[in-house]
């Protein structure tokens, strides 16, 4: 195994021999919905349903979020690489997207494997991040396979 010092890039690249699932965060911002790519996503508890994902406070989006009461996380399918693209370049490219709303002005996107509606339980600084709790109120799912993220790139059709 080969032993690095753990400077930024480095530690980047280290990251990125864990692979995660691909996420796609909304809310609804003073000036519309706003989005993400997230793939800081994890579980927390079933009792209280929380979960977790977090947010870089250089992102422009950053405000939006930390001071968001509610938004939605949406898993997203192996063939939704174009929303995992899109969110990551451009928070408000809402357009041509089949969109719903929820009671609290949260935008949801069509055709996630799972989507998780949630309330910010909590908010936690954690170095250039922010960590965001949130208690799941409403959840949805549909069957089929996830998209994965290794290496610094998306992995389609499930290959890691």
């Amino acid at each position: 195994m080969e032993h690095v010092v753990c400077d930024p890039r480095s530690l980047r690249n280290a990251f990125g021999r864990f692979a995660t699932g691909v996420t796609v965060v909304t809310t609804g911002g003073a000036d519309g919905p706003v989005a993400i790519t997230a793939n800081s996503f994890s579980s927390v508890s079933l009792d209280p349903p929380l979960v977790l994902w977090s947010i870089g406070r250089h992102s422009r989006r950053f405000d939006a979020f930390a001071n968001a009461a509610h938004y939605a996380i949406h898993v997203l399918a192996q063939d939704q690489t174009d929303l995992c693209w899109r969110f990551s370049k451009s928070g408000t490219d809402f357009a041509d997207l089949d969109l719903s709303w929820n009671a609290h002005g949260v935008p949801l996107l069509a055709r996630a494997l799972a989507r998780f509606e949630c309330c910010v339980a909590d908010r936690f600084a954690a170095g250039d991040h922010m960590i965001l709790l949130g208690r799941v109120l409403e959840l949805e799912t549909q069957d089929g396979s996830p998209l994965l993220f290794a290496g610094g790139k998306s992995q389609a059709h499930g290959a890691v």
